[in-house]
């Protein structure tokens, strides 16, 4: 059962974090293999021992989720005065390792830049979807490596997509008027990334119209514009690099200009 339950957090790319009893010696409440799977909400599936032990437990799986990382925790379980989560006598080890989403990018705009980006997003190994509301652009035959196809306004597209916080959305759009309506929707979702591409001169009119809408500061806040890194570039796939190498900047949470990759 928590297995189909792991192979079904894949399938619909959400979070979890599978724990196992590694080693259990003396009184303990579950023996070594018994597992329990952690949801994002906290929810569970399955059971390592109840009680505070396990209570100990979702919060680690809860932070891995968060930071990304496997933990091994150890419990004696004898005085609770010392801090101990039980009175059982025995000793347990857990294993906790965070089953993360696939990183998601959904390209607004199927324009030339949009498809290189879509083309290169696929390679670094992002779950790619797209959307346009010029119908002919958005297909497999148009665009054959996304995952996924959205013919429609960046409006429908808000209600049709689950927008989560490991979605990054790129918006290599046409013009204001596509933009202004396409954020005023995709700002109020919990998108990890939002880049418009354009001119400074075209993301202060989106920005001015939007205000004029009721945006707020801090919403606004979260759109880079002009979007990339000023690699340089000037062809489609070009461009599309520099874009990339901003979404992966921003998700690793890095500065390029303090860190470089070790020798």
């Amino acid at each position: 059962m928590i297995f189909q339950a792991v192979v079904e957090l894949e399938k619909t790319n959400e979070p979890g974090a599978l724990c196992i009893v590694v080693r259990a010696s003396g009184s303990t409440p579950r023996q070594a293999a018994s597992k329990m799977l952690v949801y994002a909400d906290g929810g569970t599936i399955g059971t390592i021992g109840g009680g505070e032990m396990e209570s100990r437990v979702i919060a680690e799986a809860l932070q891995a989720l968060r930071d990304g990382k496997p933990r091994l925790i150890e419990y004696s379980m004898a005085d609770p005065q010392r801090g101990d989560p039980g009175v059982c006598g025995g000793q347990m080890e857990v294993y906790v390792e965070p089953i993360l989403p696939q990183p998601e990018l959904i390209v607004i705009g199927c324009g030339h830049v949009g498809k290189a980006v879509v083309h290169l997003a696929k390679w670094l190994g992002f779950r790619v979807m797209v959307s346009d509301d010029r119908v002919e652009l958005c297909t497999p035959e148009a665009i054959p490596d996304a995952d996924g196809y959205y013919p429609a306004s960046a409006e429908d597209l808000a209600r049709q997509v689950k927008i989560k916080p490991w979605t990054s959305l790129v918006l290599t759009t046409r013009s204001v008027d596509v933009d202004v309506p396409a954020l005023t929707a995709l700002l109020n979702t919990p998108a990890g990334y939002v880049g418009v591409i354009g001119s400074r001169r075209r993301w202060e009119i989106t920005r001015q119209k939007l205000m004029e809408l009721g945006a707020t500061e801090e919403n606004l806040a979260r759109v880079h514009s002009p979007i990339w890194l000023d690699l340089g570039g000037e062809t489609p796939e070009e461009i599309a690099l520099s874009i990339m190498a901003e979404v992966l900047l921003e998700r690793k949470g890095r500065d390029a200009r303090v860190e470089k990759p070790s020798e």
